[in-house]
């Protein structure tokens, strides 16, 4: 194994432990209640604006391209028209409420010393991001850092989540496929098609895109994955990790280790929360 392929590995694994942390502002209904209170009514008008907010008043455009795997009307449905219920700065106060009362809700069992420790890691991994060609990971990290730990923890772990997402965009631009080909392959792994329910793909779009696939060799005549569409998908995986590893490799094993250790407890109790077969494609925790 290379170095760089232990850098990559050592991305992947830690993603299964940052990631959780971050989805919490999806799946727990205290970041629901505090987009509502933000007036952002309805899940999908607070996560197009909490996740569009670090760029700015945007309209549907940028999201459409930063996001990916969204159909164009389904994004163009809310942006612009979120920042009339909620101003950018309005919708990035919510999410973060909302993130740190359902992290709080899941640790407080942890000494406070534990949370400390796990952000000033986290926040130094973060630190070490590339920005460039990195639309909603730059904006992130350009943010102001959190007063108290748990915000911290979880503005560090969003910024390495959408670094890592940029990257794996570029990936699977790199690969030619797009959005709903994407989508098409993930459920024929075995993603539940109910998961991907608003992503706005008409039936007959959903259709060309397994053609597309067929054609290419990815899927069978049967809708089956094939050994060349596995190799060539964990490719794109493999390219994904590996533009995600150098905060890891900065960071160092010694320190990088110590954050997996502290992150792990809080990770269990946020991936509870993650419905089986999620749409967000991340597995259980890796080691």
């Amino acid at each position: 194994m290379t170095a760089l392929d232990d850098a990559g590995r050592t991305a992947r694994v830690m993603w299964t432990h940052f990631e959780p942390v971050h989805a919490v502002t999806y799946f727990h209904p205290r970041a629901r209640t505090a987009y509502e209170a933000a007036g952002l009514r309805g899940f999908w008008r607070g996560y197009f604006a909490g996740r569009a907010a670090p760029l700015g008043p945007v309209d549907a455009a940028p999201v459409v391209g930063a996001f990916f795997n969204f159909a164009p009307h389904t994004v163009a449905r809310a942006l612009p028209a979120v920042w009339r219920l909620a101003t950018p700065q309005e919708a990035l106060r919510a999410r973060l409420t909302g993130a740190v009362q359902a992290l709080a809700e899941l640790t407080y069992e942890l000494p406070e010393s534990h949370l400390v420790e796990a952000a000033g890691l986290l926040e130094a991994a973060a630190a070490e991001v590339e920005p460039a060609g990195r639309v909603l990971g730059a904006a992130n990290a350009a943010l102001p850092r959190g007063e108290y730990p748990l915000a911290r923890l979880w503005q560090a772990a969003t910024t390495l989540r959408e670094h890592r997402g940029d990257g794996h965009v570029a990936a699977l631009v790199a690969a030619d496929l797009d959005p709903v080909e994407t989508l098409a392959w993930r459920v024929a792994l075995g993603m539940s098609p109910l998961n991907l329910l608003g992503r706005g793909w008409a039936d007959e779009q959903w259709a060309a895109a397994r053609a597309r696939l067929t054609e290419r060799g990815w899927l069978t005549a049967d809708g089956e994955a094939t050994e060349q569409g596995r190799a060539r998908f964990e490719a794109i995986e493999d390219a994904t990790d590996d533009a995600a590893a150098r905060p890891w490799r900065t960071l160092g094993r010694d320190r990088t280790d110590r954050l997996r250790e502290l992150l792990e407890p809080i990770a269990r109790a946020a991936h509870a929360l993650i419905p089986e077969g999620n749409p967000i494609g991340l597995p259980a925790l890796q080691r």
